[in-house]
């Protein structure tokens, strides 16, 4: 009877269980549920402010903020490319970790750490949006908004007395906002020198299973782990720190700026050539320096006279002392005609010690050709005085920010205290370009001249040799128009602005648009410095 049962019972089971699956499965494939309804799809205008609320995490920063743009081309791009920009950026990672790596074999008894798998999986990163930011400064800041939710297969295999343990990264996610600048912009593909990256409050989420098992689930580890991570990621790019990558060698491609004042003083000349009729000369002097073709300073003419004396004091303006020259040319004054050249000279920067006056006689050429045999002849001497006087160190200063960029703290850290108020300068004033200028009869306007905009960009700069800092004086910019056709009115103003230079003077560097007067809408761009010998 036992036995009987017992094979009645198995037999029902056997016959039951897969009636059973059957009738579940066609009621779970052919029934439908009451409680479940079709979705409720409506514009994003129609939703109320509760639901919104609820969604705006999911949102991207393209909808939920104005000044972000959407970028599913980039996206897209990001998309294709990422089977390749995985092997890239994974060999990257296992050159970087390698030697990481290598430090720790042989200590706390590890006798090897390799990567077992190393693979960001098949989910690229998206961006949410991006932003760009105006700044006054020749530079690109872009804010993308990225978001990645991956499966990256990364294993890290430790041996530790022969027993092998695996660490297996799980459930990465990472929103991070970075600040992107290239800069400075260059004349030369890719049109910028460097790639300056910033991170602003990224948030990173992840776990990591070893034996199998989470070890981020143990009770206060994992808010350990990203506090450390929070901490270390500060520490490194967490704006106003940066990672800079250069791209293009700047020193190639930025153009010169003054690095200092040479004080010429021309004391006398010797024995010159004798020119005029009576057998006497009316010499004066030029001098400037190499690269420079608006920089030449010229002496009084001295009437009759073979031994001039001058002792007149000049101020040139120097951009490189390693390699330009100060060019000395003597002319005799004419009344008609060109003035004939009694002699020329030249005398390298670099033979001249920061702050140290020298006394230097050179003998007259008649060219800068030594082999050429007329130089043999005598014709005479001029005797200088020089002292090279090197800026101190530059002080960025103030650059006027537009709205929605933020301020550099070092700047603010500089006090007036640090740029001299007494003593000869430099004034340097660069016109970089102006917007909205109108006039009622033509729009020509000009540094230089440019046809018919209203949009003007000259990026044209103007110094000015100053004995004392401007600390009570303004400076009057105004934009012309000027009309290349014959008319009645070639010229007309198209506004105006004055600077008060003593802001210059204390902050070292100003870089601001300025509304011009006595127009509707226009606004200048204007960057100056001061520099301080």
């Amino acid at each position: 009877m036992g036995l009987l049962s017992s094979l009645l019972g198995i037999l029902g089971f056997g016959i039951g269980f897969p009636f059973g699956l059957f009738i579940g499965f066609y009621f779970f494939i052919y029934s439908e549920s009451k409680d479940v309804e079709d979705p409720v799809i409506r514009p994003v205008c129609e939703i109320d402010t509760v639901s919104m609320e609820d969604l705006m995490p999911e949102i991207p920063l393209w909808l939920k903020s104005p000044d972000y743009d959407r970028v599913d081309w980039l996206n897209k791009f990001i998309s294709d490319m990422w089977p390749f920009l995985d092997k890239a950026i994974c060999n990257i990672i296992r050159s970087s970790a390698e030697p990481i790596f290598a430090e720790y074999i042989g200590k706390f008894k590890i006798e090897s750490i390799e990567f077992k798998n190393l693979s960001l999986g098949t989910l690229p990163p998206t961006i949410h949006g991006l932003k760009v930011c105006e700044t006054n400064e020749k530079e690109l800041v872009m804010e993308p908004a990225i978001r990645w939710a991956g499966n990256p297969n990364i294993i890290v295999a430790v041996t530790i007395s022969s027993i092998q343990v695996t660490f297996q990264l799980v459930d990465f996610q990472v929103f991070a906002a970075p600040r992107v600048t290239l800069k400075p912009l260059v004349p030369a593909i890719p049109c910028f020198a460097n790639i300056v990256v910033s991170l602003m409050k990224p948030n990173i989420d992840f776990g990591i299973n070893v034996l199998g098992g989470d070890i981020m689930s143990v009770p206060g580890l994992y808010r350990y782990v990203q506090e450390r991570i929070k901490k270390e990621v500060a520490c490194l790019y967490l704006w106003p720190k940066s990672l800079e990558v250069p791209v293009l060698d700047t020193s190639t491609l930025a153009v010169m700026k003054p690095v200092g004042i040479l004080h010429v003083k021309v004391v006398r000349a010797l024995k010159l050539l004798k020119m005029d009729l009576l057998g006497l000369s009316d010499p004066y002097v030029k001098v400037s320096l190499s690269g420079e073709k608006l920089s030449t300073k010229k002496t009084t003419v001295k009437k009759k006279t073979l031994n001039p004396e001058w002792n007149e004091d000049f101020k040139l303006s120097v951009k490189d002392p390693q390699s330009q020259m100060l060019l000395i040319n003597v002319y005799d004054w004419d009344k008609v005609g060109s003035h004939d050249r009694l002699g020329t000279q030249t005398f390298p920067l670099k033979m001249l010690l920061p702050n140290e006056p020298k006394e230097v006689t050179l003998e007259l050429l008649k060219d800068t050709n030594v082999t050429d045999p007329r130089n043999k002849k005598q014709r005479g001497q001029i005797m200088l005085e020089l002292t090279y006087a090197p800026f101190r160190e530059d002080n960025d200063g103030f650059s006027g920010l537009l709205e929605g960029f933020s301020r550099k703290d070092s700047v603010f850290d500089k006090t007036p205290s640090n740029i001299s108020q007494t003593g000869a300068g430099l004034l340097l004033v660069t016109v970089q370009g102006a917007h909205d200028v109108e006039g009622s009869r033509h729009n020509n306007p000009y540094v230089l001249m440019i046809r018919k905009t209203r949009n003007p960009l000259w990026n044209e700069e103007f110094q000015f040799l100053l004995e004392e800092p401007p600390l009570q004086e303004k400076i009057h910019i105004k934009v012309m128009s000027k009309r290349t056709s014959i008319s009645f009115h070639s010229k007309e103003s198209l506004g105006h602005v004055d600077i008060n230079l003593a802001d210059v003077v204390h902050n070292g560097r100003i870089n601001q648009k300025y509304h011009l007067i006595d127009s509707k809408n226009g606004v200048i761009h204007v960057e100056l410095r001061w520099k301080t010998i």
